[in-house]
């Protein structure tokens, strides 16, 4: 067991608002997380995420760098945002280059165990649980399904 590496939940270079709730274990660094923002346990931000005031961050979401969420969001349970659409069939490993980037308006709230890929999502826009959101949404309202569309 000599040769294993073990590595700690941590909040490490994170910019932290005022009135932040973390719920450990959380694995966030070097982001950026705003006022009164609620991070639920088994969450993990990565390196560059912004996330705006008054959000909500429920249990075993996964936010991958190239992310920004708006204020007064809601991302339900188990929520997975991806940053690479593995264009030449197989994962573009380090090369950020290749990565794209995701754009969440405010008051938008995602249901539980949604994918996002990288896409942009207009002001108060509803996403349903199970929902693969993999265009941009540009026009408010309700969506869902697989691939996720708009149904109000």
């Amino acid at each position: 067991m000599s040769d294993v590496k073990k590595y700690q939940s941590q909040l490490r270079d994170v910019k932290l608002g005022s009135g932040v709730t973390v719920v450990e274990p959380v694995n966030a660094y070097e982001c950026e997380i705003g006022n009164d923002v609620f991070v639920g346990p088994f969450v993990e931000i990565q390196k560059g995420v912004v996330i705006g005031n008054r959000t909500r961050i429920q249990s075993h979401t996964f936010i991958c760098e190239l992310v920004t969420i708006g204020e007064d969001c809601f991302i339900a349970h188990g929520v997975m945002f991806t940053n690479d659409l593995f264009k030449e069939g197989g994962p573009s490993g380090n090369d950020k280059s290749k990565w794209g980037e995701t754009k969440i308006g405010n008051h938008v709230s995602i249901g539980s165990n949604a994918t996002l890929l990288p896409v942009t999502i207009c002001d108060h826009v509803v996403i349903g649980a199970g929902a693969v959101v993999t265009k941009n949404i540009t026009e408010s309202g309700i969506y869902a399904g697989n691939p996720a569309k708009k149904i109000r």
